[in-house]
């Protein structure tokens, strides 16, 4: 009920000690897993993702960004210890690469639909705008602005459970269509009616067709 107290402010842990006397040790499979490169069975799994989250850092805060590509040029393996990420179009506030600049610091999350693992990878990234890089990743005709060079530190799988609790990838889990507010909706909310709205909404499927790449 509201306003009951259930110890929320009252038991925290504070400390080390505390948190592995709760969760104890983990077993074998759990390290076994983590390596500092891309092994066979990783490469796989990153090659067969068309969708992953970025985590940066940087002094204005902490970032959490969705990249999606065709599985295979949404992340290119250039060696076992270095993958490159181009910088797609989006909404210009490159967060990412603010914190990029600032804190080379990066995590990578990637999932694969239809698959329950997760695949993470921990590293420290740099910016190139080398032309011939930028080049490589061109579709239709359109380069990215800039490649994301991540040097590889660690890598391993996340299990399914995460996945299977969310159910994820089951149709009857989707949320119906129009169900939730849309995003001139939210735009306009926000904005007192300044900014976006139902034309906002109604013009986005042919912006988004121009500006997809």
């Amino acid at each position: 009920m509201p306003g009951t107290n259930i110890g929320i402010n009252t038991d925290v842990i504070t400390d080390l000690a505390q948190l592995e006397a709760l969760y104890g040790v983990p077993g074998d499979a759990s390290t076994v897993k983590e390596v500092p490169h891309i092994t066979a069975e990783y490469r796989a799994m990153i090659e067969a993702s068309p969708f992953l989250a970025l985590a940066t850092s940087g002094p204005e805060g902490l970032d959490c960004s969705p990249r999606g590509d065709r599985p295979g040029e949404l992340v290119r393996i250039a060696d076992p210890r270095t993958l490159l990420m181009p910088d797609r179009r989006g909404n210009n506030r490159v967060d990412s690469l603010r914190n990029i600049l600032r804190d080379p610091r990066v995590a990578l999350m990637f999932l694969i639909p239809g698959h329950g693992n997760a695949l993470r990878v921990n590293g420290r990234a740099q910016i190139s705008v080398a032309p011939a890089l930028l080049e490589s990743f061109a579709v239709e005709g359109k380069a990215p602005r800039s490649v994301i060079v991540v040097t590889v530190e660690t890598v391993y799988f996340q299990c399914a459970r995460a996945v299977i609790r969310a159910r994820l990838w089951e149709p009857e889990a989707r949320v119906a269509p129009g169900s939730l507010p849309t995003p001139g909706r939210i735009l306009a909310a926000l904005s007192k009616g300044e900014v976006g709205g139902e034309p906002y909404d109604s013009s986005w499927a042919a912006r988004a067709k121009e500006t997809m790449w």
